[in-house]
This record gives C-alpha cells, structure tokens and sequence, in this order.
C-alpha cells in the first residue's frame, strides 16, 4: 500500500515509518520538524516538510494516491495542554480536521488515528477497558476524545474508515538502532531518567511515593514503542480488508512501577540516578493499567517486547551514544 505517515519524523512516528517500510509498504512522511527530528528519517521514505496547518499544500500532497493515512501530528504534554489550550485545539483539533477534509477531497479513505489513554481520565476500575467511561481529566486528552467524535460521523456521513488507537505509556527504542533520534524535551518518565543518567538532568523528581501500590510509587502500563509501530500496521490492514472503524486500547496489561523503572535503569546503566521525592500531582492516580483484550481479539495484537528490561535496555542503548 502507498501511506502517507503524518509526524512520521517524531519518535512514535519514526518507529511507524520504520514498521511499514519492513513491511514493504510505500512510505511518505509529511512532518514539520517543531518535534521531530530530520535524523528520524529513512532514505527508503519519500518526505516533505509541510504542517497540517497549511491546507493548500496538505490538500495538494493528498491528491498524490494514498491508500492509507496515519496521523501522529498531535501535541501530547498533558499539563502544557492546561496552560495553552489554544494550541492544542489549533494543532490537535483544527489540524486533524483539516487532514480529514483533504482526505475527503482526494478521495482517501481509510485514516489511523493516534489517540490515547487520557481519554479515560481517573480510572473507575482496573484495567480500564474501551468500554469505561470517557472523562479527560486534561486538555490534551478532550482533543483525542473530540477527534474520536469527529471520525465517528466522518465514518458515517463520508465513509472514511478509521482505527483510534488509544495509547498508554509509549516507551523504549527500536531494538535493531535504526531510530536515534531523541525526544525534545520529553515528559514522560523513561527519557526523563535517562537524561539524568547522561547528564543532562540533575535529578529525577518522583510525584509521591505514599500511594496505595507495593512501593509506594505510581503504577503504569508501558508499551515498547515497537509494539506499538506494529499495531499499527495490523490496524491499516484490518480496515482495509474489513472496510470497518475500531477503537481500541494498546498498552501491556502490566502495570510497572517509577521505581521500578528507576531501579532497573540503575542496574542497566551503572549510574547512580540521583532522584527526589516530592508531593503528589494533583490527578495523577496510583494506578493505571489497559485491557488489551480487545486488540488481541481484532488485531491479533500483544505486547511482545514491553517488559521493564527491554524498555530500559533498548533506551540505554540509544542514550548513551546519543
């Protein structure tokens, strides 16, 4: 197939790219550099430099073909979203839209929409499955949910099939090395303790370590990022042969803890990894973990590769000859 990978320069975005090309998948990355980074791009994959912002060249670029679109554009740091809402509805909202409406025009129509977990908000029970209630607790997790609404009538009035892929904590690198690119300035907890570990950071703050968990600190559910990059192939080629949408969760099924993250990462790197506990953030639950069951029933799908050693290991790798 001829896909057209939208922020396929980024760090998720870049795996994706990586996961189709293996695949034998015709590739095209249309990124605007803000968050990724030029080095995250394969010599095997067309690009252009473009924001979905700009429609006159998003709508022209979209005549090009595609069967498939795949849209990891979004701004995703939950707490800027609650300072900056503007931004986020400008990028993650009217962006997208735009991308739908030039899908509409060219006649593209089938979309994978990275979406997220922040849809849920406060888990009312573990694991929080597609049927628990959406309630985002962010800014950044309305957007997702918004667009979700948005592809359910541009499924029903213009018949674009969509998958919505509700991520949990991405994390980890490419085994093989072949994505090198870091993230800029992350906020998610893995790139965040390897900056201290080479360096860049001073410390790692922990957010409580009184919640009600086996060691006090919050539990998540991580999904190696290339497992992530294949249930996204497995998603376009289930709306494809089944010319119908799903929405389902992508996570691990198992909840880690930060300091267990903490502790393998000092074990792995040899480095201390100064950290520091500090309050609690307001919203932030003790715990947090998917049911994937649904994308093993559709998609054939399961985290292969999300256990704590690969997660750390595969990061290391990149951190410390970055």
């Amino acid at each position: 197939m001829q896909v057209l990978v939208i922020g396929g320069a980024g760090y998720i975005g870049s795996h994706v790219v990586r996961t189709f090309l293996d695949a034998g998948h015709k590739v095209h990355v249309l990124d605007n550099l803000y968050s990724g980074r030029e080095e995250n791009l394969f010599p095997e994959a067309g690009f252009t430099r473009g924001d979905i912002l700009d429609y006159g060249p998003l709508a022209t670029l979209m005549q090009q073909g595609w069967d498939t679109v795949v849209d990891l554009a979004a701004f995703k740091a939950a707490g800027e979203s609650m300072v900056k809402p503007e931004k986020y509805s400008v990028n993650n909202i009217c962006g997208t839209i735009n991308i739908l409406n030039a899908m509409c025009e060219a006649g593209v129509g089938r979309f994978v929409f990275s979406s997220s977990a922040a849809v849920y908000g406060e888990p009312e029970y573990l694991p929080v499955d597609e049927r628990h209630p959406t309630r985002p607790e962010n800014y950044y997790g309305f957007t997702k949910l918004e667009i979700e609404r948005v592809l359910d009538w541009y499924d029903r009035l213009k018949g674009i099939r969509f998958a919505a892929l509700r991520y949990f904590n991405a994390a980890g690198y490419d085994p093989d090395g072949r994505v090198r690119g870091l993230e800029r300035n992350p906020a998610n907890l893995l790139p965040i303790i390897m900056e201290v570990a080479i360096g860049v950071r001073d410390r790692l703050d922990i957010f409580g370590d009184d919640y009600d968990t086996p060691d006090g600190t919050g539990v998540r559910d991580y999904v190696h990022v290339s497992d992530l990059a294949d249930a996204h192939l497995r998603a376009m080629d289930y709306i494809a042969e089944k010319d119908k949408s799903l929405v389902v969760n992508l996570g691990s099924e198992a909840g880690i803890s930060v300091k267990e993250i903490l502790e393998t990462t000092r074990r792995v790197t040899g480095k201390k990894i100064p950290a520091h506990i500090s309050p609690r953030r307001p919203g932030d639950p003790a715990k947090l973990v998917a049911s994937s069951r649904l994308a093993h029933e559709l998609l054939g799908w399961t985290a292969i590769r999300s256990d704590v050693e690969s997660l750390v290991r595969t990061s290391w790798e990149i951190y410390r000859t970055a």
